[in-house]
């Protein structure tokens, strides 16, 4: 490795930590999170989550019926 790749590698490895400190400079003056500015926003993720659970009722829901019914039929096989 050549003296100029050496000075390039330098330059370029201040440069990326200088953007990456910037960054979280910013992200420090806003308190570190994202803030969902409008009600729209807020509203679709509400929306999401609601579709969510009533999802995974359904699906635990499955679940018991498929234990049941697997438990009935081992109760018929062993009656016969």
């Amino acid at each position: 490795m050549g003296w100029a790749e050496m000075v390039v590698g330098i330059v370029l490895i201040a440069s990326v930590s200088e953007v990456i400190k910037a960054k979280y400079r910013a992200q420090a003056k806003r308190g570190g999170t994202e803030v969902i500015a409008d009600q729209h926003s807020r509203q679709l993720l509400q929306d999401e989550v609601r579709q969510m659970k009533e999802r995974l009722a359904v699906l635990e829901q499955i679940t018991i019926e498929k234990e049941n019914s697997l438990s009935r039929e081992i109760e018929r096989l062993r009656d016969r």
